[in-house]
């Protein structure tokens, strides 16, 4: 079988393409990407750029399956554009099956939030696709880990309100991605990647304190507040804004989700957060 990676330099598309190679069975592997020099060995590699989507249909040619790994652009409404081209590239190179990686909690959006190209990406899939599957995973724990480097020297996590959230390793999405795309029927199907436990701000901050042997609390912040914070640490606009819609998106429950999927098509239970957390921050 023939399988595309769009999006193989990130660190997402890189631990699906070494998952694949790990599992071995002769497939051949196709890394896209706008850089594709760092794409990992042993894989054909392939240039393709979001952004320039004319050459999208000649990097899609050939797989029987294409796994489409969303941009980090911040940019408003820039990651729907993206996603759009990328399935209608996917279908004008008749590429049988499309799957998607997505978030947990997606929903309609407004354009000027993070969520909302996830939402319009799976939309347009599900309209356009002969075959789809989409994979909406939870909150990285990798993600979480670098909340806490940053948090070390205050000894505070902040958040916008108390809420409760599943985080899942990078390793474990990518281990289900490769599932996917090694298996049959998950047409039609809407998975989701997440961890075992769903912790609340105060949890995190005493699992965290506990590996670390330092205080750590959670503090609940107004939005005015934690938006100046941000601003006064030099971070960008757009990654600020970033933050701010993830907060709020922890407030609505949108990854306070437990299933048993990573395990069911990964084969293998998902890390435990303590074990991923431990090995960053005590690295």
């Amino acid at each position: 079988m023939k399988i595309g990676v769009s999006g193989a330099s990130g660190h997402l598309g890189k631990t699906v393409i070494a998952e694949l190679l790990q599992r071995g069975g002769g497939h051949e592997v196709f890394a896209i990407s706008r850089t594709p020099e760092g794409a990992p060995d042993g894989v054909q590699q392939r240039p393709g750029n979001y952004d320039q989507p004319d050459g999208l249909p000649d990097a899609y040619a050939g797989p029987d399956r294409l796994l489409l790994i969303p941009s980090a652009d911040l940019e408003p409404g820039k990651r729907a554009v993206q996603l759009v081209a990328a399935i209608d590239a996917a279908r004008k190179s008749s590429v049988p099956h499309i799957v998607l990686m997505s978030a947990a909690g997606t929903k309609r959006a407004d354009d000027a939030e993070l969520g909302s190209g996830y939402w319009k990406g799976e939309q347009h899939l599900i309209a356009k696709a002969p075959m789809w599957t989409i994979l909406r995973m939870s909150y990285y724990a990798e993600a979480l880990a670098d909340e806490a480097r940053a948090s070390l020297g205050s000894g505070v996590l902040t958040g916008l309100a108390e809420n409760r959230v599943s985080f899942v390793s990078r390793d474990d999405v990518a281990a289900t991605a490769a599932g996917i795309l090694l298996s049959e029927g998950h047409d039609g199907a809407i998975y989701h990647a997440t961890g075992e436990q769903r912790l609340s701000g105060a949890e995190r901050a005493a699992l965290i304190a506990d590996i670390i042997g330092r205080p750590l609390t959670f503090l609940v912040l107004p939005e005015e507040q934690l938006h100046s914070g941000l601003s006064q640490a030099g971070l960008p606009q757009a990654v600020v804004n970033a933050v701010i819609d993830i907060q709020k998106s922890f407030i609505r429950g949108a990854f306070d989700i437990v299933t048993g999927d990573v395990e069911r098509l990964s084969g293998r239970p998902p890390k435990a957060l303590r074990q991923v957390l431990a090995a960053l921050l005590l690295s």
